[in-house]
């Protein structure tokens, strides 16, 4: 199978591409779905919680490596598969054992790779209970919106998740994932090749800056916490972290082809009963030429951010979906 490569490298569009690794990394993702693998990823803090049990301190299967990303002794893999992986950069030294470096997570009949828990280093590639949502999102626009897709980006792709479900649910569509973190690129590269999404390339740009034309879907599941330290899979800047959403739905709505929809799903913040997401986008989508509709999908996440300094002043962070249509 043909391990799908990023573009050639341009002024703006670094060196990321590792082929050794990215192959181990594709043939582990074959050999896993192959054996029957499934994990559901959980929020970091269960995963903490569910990890930190005694008798979770060692992983005994391959959804304890792979999938909670527990350390495992020699003789969990057999020495081939463990030498190689090792020789990848795939698994790694740890505290007398070993530990994979990435995480595998189902979702539905297919399977996508992204970072190891904890997810503490800046380039780190989240996957987690916010991207399942973001699929059901991106599933229910595409089962009722009867708009031909011809053109499609995933902005801020992480793991490729919403470019994949579009790639292959429409696959006469040409559907770009594009992100800034050269990891995200290359995972998700791996991710559309284990997924038969052909139509679905990886490519370096920052928000839509390097892309060109129109498009009749956009879809973003964007960092939306205001992180202390910044790091970018989960900092959405100020107003409490919606700073980059409405970012991204602005520069959005100026690629849309006529009858073309962004699809955002995001974290929306509230202070004294006041929706600071829905009230900086209301600007940009109360307009004759676009139609809208907003959602709250869970009224309720990462409520133990609200213990901390930075989210003193908020009543709750609730995961929501606008939708935002160009009138033909």
């Amino acid at each position: 199978m043909n391990l799908q490569t990023l573009p050639e490298p341009t002024l703006d569009t670094p060196e990321t591409n590792d082929e050794g690794h990215d192959l181990a990394l594709l043939q582990l993702g074959q050999r896993l779905q192959a054996a029957g693998y499934r994990f559901t990823t959980v929020t970091p803090l269960t995963h903490q919680r569910v990890n930190g049990r005694e008798q979770n301190r060692k992983a005994r299967s391959l959804r304890d490596v792979f999938g909670w990303s527990r350390p495992f002794e020699t003789g969990l893999l057999d020495e081939a598969e463990l030498e190689g992986l090792l020789a990848a950069g795939v698994l790694r030294a740890h505290a007398g054992m070993w530990a994979s470096e990435v995480r595998w997570s189902s979702l539905d009949d297919l399977m996508f790779v992204h970072s190891a828990f904890p997810t503490v280093a800046h380039d780190s590639v989240f996957f987690g209970p916010d991207t399942y949502r973001f699929a059901q999102a991106i599933d229910e626009h595409l089962r009722t919106s009867t708009h031909p897709i011809r053109t499609a980006v995933d902005i801020g792709c992480g793991s490729g998740v919403g470019a994949i479900l579009i790639g292959r649910a429409r696959r006469d569509a040409s559907v770009l994932a594009v992100d800034i973190n050269p990891t995200a690129l290359r995972f998700t590269a791996v991710n559309a090749s284990l997924a038969k999404a052909d139509n679905v390339v990886a490519y370096h740009s920052d928000i839509l800056a390097g892309t060109t034309g129109e498009f009749d879907l956009i879809v973003a599941n964007p960092p939306y916490m205001k992180d202390t330290q910044e790091r970018a899979y989960r900092h959405g800047g100020e107003q409490l972290g919606s700073e980059l959403s409405v970012r991204i739905l602005a520069r959005a709505i100026e690629r849309l082809a006529p009858g073309g929809s962004v699809l955002l799903y995001t974290g929306a913040p509230s202070v004294d009963g006041v929706d600071l997401f829905l009230e900086q986008a209301r600007k940009l989508v109360d307009r004759p030429d676009l139609a809208w509709s907003y959602r709250e999908m869970d009224p309720d996440v990462f409520g133990e951010e609200l213990e901390t300094e930075t989210y003193q002043a908020a009543d709750r962070i609730a995961a929501v979906v606008l939708t935002v249509t160009r009138i033909q």
